[in-house]
């Protein structure tokens, strides 16, 4: 599905009905990444997924990124499909970053938070000049050698090693996004607000999933954010890196499940 969002043209999936589930892929990704919820959870919500700006089928629009503008672009997508009752947000990775933005600014159209392998707490000099570097290297070496270098990283050693089918889907979606997004989104991640303060004022029901085996963050991070956060809950899965709703989609989609009973009843 298509939609115009401030003269951009953006791409969504919009799975299911009643309660509206909306979740935000992370970088250098697209809404493919949630294929195994918007299909998984389409009986039990209304599964909404957008290609953020610059990703998957959708215009990338002028620059610069930042969290706010992409919160901004999730705030407009939901007015623009009528979407006035409070969601559901949930967000992987860079995904949770614009969450937490999310609820900075609209707290009001929040009903709960799943927070997926990501971290409450800004880059360091030492990740930001990280982000600087990789900005470099897609310039001058192109997309292909970003994705190269995050792919061991961003699964499990198990999953990169013993499953090629999902090593090549996750390598093609990296691989679709154009330079100007992956350019956009490590100068958002790299200026993005420190929200740690923020974490013991989240007044909202929260899940919080994170892979055991997740090399880019570690669980240690899910687990300090768990208990800072007043009503949250902590799932950590087994068998699980960085892109756990892919690598263990039945678990991460019951615990989703057991979320959304909690947060409606």
């Amino acid at each position: 599905m298509r939609i115009n969002l401030n003269n951009l043209a953006i791409d969504y999936s919009d799975n299911g009905s009643g309660i509206p589930l909306f979740l935000i892929h992370g970088y250098p990704l697209s809404r493919a990444l949630w294929e195994p919820q918007t299909a998984g959870l389409a009986d039990v919500a209304r599964v909404l997924a957008l290609d953020l700006r610059g990703h998957g089928g959708s215009d990338p629009g002028p620059g610069p990124y930042s969290m706010s503008v992409l919160a901004d672009d999730c705030r407009g997508f939901l007015d623009a499909l009528g979407i006035a009752r409070p969601v559901v947000l949930g967000g992987l990775s860079m995904g949770g970053y614009v969450a937490f933005e999310f609820y900075r600014k609209y707290p009001q159209r929040i009903a709960g938070l799943i927070l997926a392998a990501t971290r409450a707490g800004a880059d360091s000099p030492e990740a930001k000049a990280n982000r600087d570097k990789a900005a470099t290297t897609a310039r001058e070496k192109g997309v292909g050698a970003i994705v190269e270098t995050m792919l061991p990283k961003i699964l499990s050693q198990r999953s990169f090693q013993t499953r090629p089918e999902l090593v090549t889907h996750v390598r093609e979606m990296m691989a679709s996004t154009p330079l100007a997004a992956v350019l956009g989104d490590l100068a958002a991640m790299r200026d993005r607000a420190d929200s740690t303060a923020m974490l013991a004022q989240i007044d909202k029901p929260t899940l919080i999933l994170h892979g055991a085996d997740d090399q880019l963050i570690p669980p240690a991070e899910a687990q300090a954010a768990g208990a800072a956060i007043p009503d949250a809950r902590l799932q950590i899965l087994p068998d699980a890196g960085h892109l756990l709703n892919l690598e263990q989609p039945e678990p991460f989609n019951e615990a989703v499940r057991g979320f959304m009973s909690s947060v409606w009843g």
